[in-house]
């Protein structure tokens, strides 16, 4: 590219334009009409897809601790306990189980969300020891 004049030089903008706007296109690679075509509405629909997504993100995760929370209660039901009571079981006989975990034993593994549920019924040594000093 030949430029005659400084002032067409100084209006190109090279490839940093290029570049800048392949990006934008690529995110809007599977849009249908003008979103995919035109740079101005692309990006529009793009930073509106990445927040949503963004909070897609926050609602999955939301979702999950939800189904979690759901999964233990049934979990303890059978077994005849409460949530706060099975967890604070678990708290003082130091198993430090997560939620997650918590659930995928409740579905797939229940003779061993039993055992964990007879053992939080179970007060710990230490837990004896104290409280008949009081």
């Amino acid at each position: 590219m030949v430029f005659t004049a400084v002032i067409n030089l100084v209006r190109s903008r090279g490839p940093d334009e290029f570049w800048r706007k392949r990006k934008m296109f690529k995110l809007a690679a599977h849009y249908i009409g003008r979103p995919r075509n035109c740079y101005g509405i692309t990006i529009r629909s793009v930073h509106r897809a990445l927040a949503y997504a963004t909070k897609g993100r926050e609602l999955k995760k939301q979702d999950m601790r939800e189904l979690w929370t759901q999964r233990i209660n049934a979990g303890c039901e059978q077994h005849g306990m409460q949530v706060a009571d099975f967890q604070n079981g678990l708290y003082r006989n130091e198993i430090l189980l997560n939620r997650k975990v918590l659930a995928d034993l409740a579905v797939w593994e229940p003779r061993t969300f039993e055992a964990l549920a007879l053992i939080s019924q179970q007060v710990p040594e230490d837990d004896e020891g104290s409280s008949s000093n009081k």
